[in-house]
């Protein structure tokens, strides 16, 4: 349906014939290509430089290659990492070396998928991009940081791409219906707004990836459609195209959020199983992998939290590792972490004892810090008593002073009740020890202090020690 003719023959698919051919037509990357950004200024300003696009598929690194070139009159040279080598990549060097002098034209070599080649392969374009013979425009899905050599990232600008947001991918994909002649043709098929809703939440970014699906979409609904009628696109048509089924999930609806919701709850009730089928539902559904990620660091401390401090270190570990290795392959720590948050002990302690804190700052937070508590830098500071009485519990047998450190008005109050599961049973049980050994300190000083009138003081204490003031901070 609605297919052209390529140059040399063939057939040219859709996401091919609606490719941009200005600048001006392309979709996505505005802090790439936005007033006053980077690449915007090399092609306002005709400037060929060497450029690694680093980025998922269907980002457009291909197109945006081709533009350079042409906005800087340069000859554009594609070559595949996957089917060349040194013999192609020496035959470009020496064609753009004899360009360079007859015609006066530079040669940009696009490399696609320039991680594929090893570290002598990446070493034969050094001399070339050095010299100036030519430009290099290297496409990679990969971490430059880790796929390339470091004699080739010094020498190149290392530029990344995002994905396209849906907004992006649904402007191409309406282009590619209202345009008669490169697009679907001058009657295509209608398109159900659920269809188009289906079809980019399926493309994850990828514009190539929902051009296609919306041509052979288009195929199938004008093959089914009665005579003389145009057919219509819907989401069982959609379904049928990609030969999966679309997951019923709206990012900004119901669905989304009932199905967190569920994530979160399985998580909580250490249900590794159900934990994971929401996971993987959300993540074939198009939901952002970083924003569950966040969901899983909060989770490791609002439902964990000291119970096991390690699920915060999984949760974090997982989050990076993602942003390392991207998709696909980073579902595995991913569903590393959820199974790990899934089993491990839960304790909402820390959410509980915050809640606690924050209502008696919010009621006494213009009570002020103990004066023992309080550095004593100068003689006058110690002669008010600041300072004065402090231990320093690294000077003290098992280094523990029993002393509250809270405000007077409040000082028994207490906000951390550890659980009794996982490591925060043994916490409770040193937490219990060491509280009621503060508490029998502060009815002997009461006691005292009933007994006998206070005692001059010359502003120094014996038991203080540490560095500087004493309170052990440098």
């Amino acid at each position: 349906m609605g297919a052209r003719e390529a140059e040399g023959g063939g057939w040219a698919p859709l996401a091919e014939r609606m490719r941009p051919q200005r600048l001006e037509e392309f979709v996505g990357q505005g802090h790439l290509l936005g007033p006053g950004r980077f690449l915007r200024s090399l092609f306002e300003g005709r400037q060929l430089r060497s450029l690694i696009l680093w980025g998922p598929p269907g980002t457009g690194k291909t197109t945006l290659a081709r533009l350079y070139a042409e906005q800087t009159q340069a000859i554009f040279v594609p070559l595949s990492a996957v089917t060349s080598g040194v013999k192609e990549v020496r035959q470009t060097i020496d064609g753009a070396r004899v360009r360079g002098l007859q015609e006066r034209r530079p040669t940009l070599l696009f490399l696609d998928e320039i991680h594929r080649f090893n570290k002598a392969q990446q070493d034969a374009l050094l001399p070339a991009i050095e010299e100036g013979t030519l430009a290099l425009v290297g496409a990679t899905t990969e971490n430059p940081s880790f796929a390339l050599n470091n004699a080739l990232l010094s020498r190149v600008r290392v530029v990344q791409m995002a994905p396209l947001d849906d907004d992006d991918i649904l402007q191409l994909v309406e282009r590619a219906m209202a345009d008669a002649d490169r697009g679907l043709g001058p009657a295509p098929p209608t398109l159900t707004p659920d269809a188009a809703s289906a079809l980019v939440r399926a493309a994850v970014g990828d514009a190539r990836s929902a051009l296609n699906v919306l041509e052979i979409a288009a195929d199938l609904a004008a093959g089914s459609a009665p005579q003389g009628t145009r057919g219509e696109i819907t989401v069982a048509v959609v379904e049928e195209a990609q030969q999966k089924r679309v997951l019923l999930y709206d990012q900004q609806g119901d669905a989304h959020y009932q199905t967190v919701s569920a994530f979160i709850k399985a998580m909580r009730g250490s249900d590794p199983d159900a934990a994971l089928f929401y996971l993987v539902r959300m993540l074939e559904a198009g939901e952002d992998p970083l924003f569950l990620l966040r969901r899983m660091v909060i989770f490791a401390s609002e439902d964990i939290g000291n119970a096991d401090p390690r699920a915060l270190q999984v949760a974090v570990s997982a989050l990076e590792a993602f942003r390392l290795v991207g998709l696909p392959e980073g579902v595995l720590p991913l569903t590393q972490a959820v199974t790990y948050l899934a089993c491990a002990p839960k304790s909402n302690a820390a959410l509980k004892a915050y809640g606690k804190a924050r209502r008696d700052v919010l009621a006494f937070g213009h009570l002020p810090v103990p004066a023992e508590l309080v550095n004593a830098p100068t003689p006058m500071m110690k002669h008010m008593g600041y300072g004065r009485g402090y231990k320093y519990p690294h000077n003290v047998e098992g280094h523990y002073v029993p002393e509250r450190y809270l405000p007077t008005a409040i000082r028994n109050h207490v906000y951390y009740e550890p659980s009794d599961q996982g490591l925060e049973k043994v916490l409770g049980e040193r937490l219990s020890v060491w509280r009621e050994q503060a508490a029998q300190s502060s009815r002997s000083k009461s006691k005292s202090s009933k007994a006998r009138p206070r005692e001059a003081t010359s502003g120094k204490s014996s038991s203080e020690g540490g560095p500087g003031s004493g309170d052990g901070v440098l």
